[in-house]
């Protein structure tokens, strides 16, 4: 199992991006998929998920009303991070799991991780 991430990059305080994230190997519609982040001498913090129909989403706090995680198809998932913050600084990495409650409570149980993209965002 693959999960392939992209559309990281650097902007500034209150620019947009949008990542993605593509799954092979095994059918998305499967899984729950979402979204995590970690920063230098942090652990991996959760930041949005998604259910296998799309139809339900949860979100960090932090991020509430400013991302927006989504899914196209079977396989591919995205967030549209909007009124980005210095704070939002991180690796992103994409994440698939079989379990809601992994994401936000058990992130050791999570079965599949990609391999990150970084997101630098300057004041």
């Amino acid at each position: 199992v693959q999960l392939q991430a992209s559309g990281g990059g650097s902007v500034q305080e209150g620019d947009s991006l949008r990542l993605s994230c593509t799954i092979s190997g095994r059918d998305g519609g499967m899984l729950i998929m979402g979204w995590f982040r970690q920063t230098p001498g942090k652990e991996r913090e959760f930041v949005a998920q998604i259910n296998r129909s799309g139809t339900n989403t949860n979100y960090a706090d932090s991020v509430k009303g400013r991302f927006a995680i989504s899914r196209d198809n079977r396989n591919t998932i995205y967030l549209q991070m909007n009124d980005l913050k210095p704070e939002d600084t991180g690796v992103y990495y994409c994440a698939a799991d079989f379990s809601w409650s992994d994401f936000t409570q058990r992130i050791e149980g999570i079965t599949d991780w990609g391999q990150g993209t970084q997101v630098t965002v300057s004041s």
